[in-house]
Order: structure tokens, then sequence, then C-alpha cells
């Protein structure tokens, strides 16, 4: 009698096991899923902080700064990498810094902006604060490159492009090496 009692629980015991090992089996592909998408995520940053980076160093100030000072605006979705603070290829250092949309320093205080998601009014009130400031514009959201910006990104799973506003480069006050725009139209960046 002892003996199927002791059978019955061991028997019951494998079944746990068993039971508890399948539900490990089928967790497995579901836990590594976020782990492919944060690394996903994290190229796309990477990958968009190469190609900002790169627009920065096509760009000349009437006032060429010691020190790039680039302000992120509004919620982003690829800065993550940028924030980290970083270095041009020249060896400027780049100080990155978030900022609320109505800033009032933000034209004096920024070198360049690169704008997150913004209402229209936030978005119409920062360019408002920017007209006649030498200030180069990076957009992430998915606007249509008409009004303010003078690029905006085009960020997808398999690249990082950007379009150039030329009408409001002509303003900006920042001059821009004719070969960003042949970058524009190149093949994008891929992370």
């Amino acid at each position: 009698m002892k003996l199927a009692v002791w059978m019955t629980g061991r028997l019951v015991g494998y079944k746990r096991l068993l039971l508890l090992s399948l539900l490990c089996l089928v967790n497995l592909p579901v836990s590594a899923q976020p782990e492919a998408s944060v690394s996903m995520a994290e190229q796309r940053a990477k990958a968009v902080t190469q190609v900002v980076l790169g627009i920065l160093s096509y760009a000349r100030w009437p006032l060429e700064p010691a020190q790039l000072r680039l302000c992120v605006i509004g919620p982003t979705e690829y800065t993550d990498d940028l924030v980290k603070g970083t270095t041009q290829a020249t060896g400027r250092p780049v100080r990155v810094r978030r900022l609320l949309a109505n800033h009032p320093a933000i034209a004096s205080e920024c070198d360049a902006v690169y704008i997150g998601k913004l209402t229209a009014d936030e978005r119409s009130g920062l360019f408002a604060s920017l007209i006649g400031r030498p200030v180069l514009s990076i957009s992430e959201a998915d606007d249509p490159c008409t009004v303010g910006s003078l690029f905006c990104l085009r960020v997808s799973d398999n690249h990082v492009a950007f379009e150039v506003n030329l009408d409001s480069v002509a303003r900006s006050g920042v001059r821009i090496h004719p070969s960003v725009l042949q970058l524009s139209r190149r093949k994008a960046v891929h992370p």
C-alpha cells in the first residue's frame, strides 16, 4: 500500500514537472520577443543618432559654437542613444538636453533642435520663436516636412532617411553644405 501511494505521489510529481517544463517552453518565445524588439529599438536609436550627427556635421552657423547645443523638444521615440551625449566626427562635443516646447530661451540656448511629437499650437509656437535665429531643426514626427523643420526623419524598421525642406533651410541662417541634399536622395542608413 505504501508503495502504491509513493508511486502515485512520484507520478504526480513527474506530471507537475512535465507541465512546468511545457509552460516554460511555451513562454520562451513570448519572452524572447521583447528582447528582439528592444534590440531593434536600440538599433533604430543608434541609426537615428548617426543620421542626426551626420546632418549636424554638414551645418555651419554664423558663429560656430565650440560645443554644439542640441535640444530635444517634446516626446520622442528615437533619442535614447542621442541623449547620452556624444561627439561629432570632428571632435566637437554635442551637449544634449530636453526642453519643453514653450521654454522661453530655446532660440538662445539651442544651436539645433530635435523635435518630437508636438501639438499644432506647440509646433507653431516653437517655430515662431525660431524665426530669424540660426537654429537647425530636425523633426522626428511624421510631418510632411513643409512647415518649419529643416530636416524631417523617416524612420522604419529597416532604415533611417531624411527629407530636406529647402525653404526652411534658406530662411534659417544656418548654412547647409550642398552634399547634404545628395545624402537625402541616397540610400538610407540601415540599423
